[in-house]
């Protein structure tokens, strides 16, 4: 595939993970105009990521959920918090695989898959 092939492709994977992240930023009531602009640069970031290696391109979902985690802890704290475990000092759901297709948020303490990047919507609170 060449570059002109790549590139729909890869714009397309960056729109689908903005979408599916700011999905859950949405579902967990934190999709500030500041927030979506930590999204944003996530996506801007990423998007010279995946063009530099386009077999990545279904991995990207998972890497932007990541990015905007980090810059989350950094400004404002732990998110998203788990649903899963009621008792206890609260906790941030993780993205596994790290790197793979098929993100998912999962709750590490509790060894459960809580769902997938995009659809935590799905998810009583």
């Amino acid at each position: 595939m060449d570059d002109a092939e790549h590139k729909p492709r890869l714009e397309q994977a960056l729109h689908t993970a903005r979408a599916l992240v700011l999905a859950d930023l949405m579902a967990g009531e934190v999709a500030e105009a500041d927030v979506v602009s930590l999204v944003e640069d996530a996506v801007a970031h990423r998007r010279w990521w995946v063009e530099q290696w386009p077999d990545g391109a279904e991995f990207v979902a998972g890497l932007i959920a990541q990015d905007v985690q980090d810059a989350l802890l950094e400004r404002y704290g732990r998110w998203p918090l788990c649903p899963v475990c009621g008792s206890g000092d609260p906790h941030a759901l993780e993205v596994e695989p790290e790197l793979g297709a098929d993100p998912h948020w999962v709750c590490a303490k509790a060894a459960v898959i809580v769902a997938r990047v995009g659809s935590l919507g799905g998810v009583p609170r």
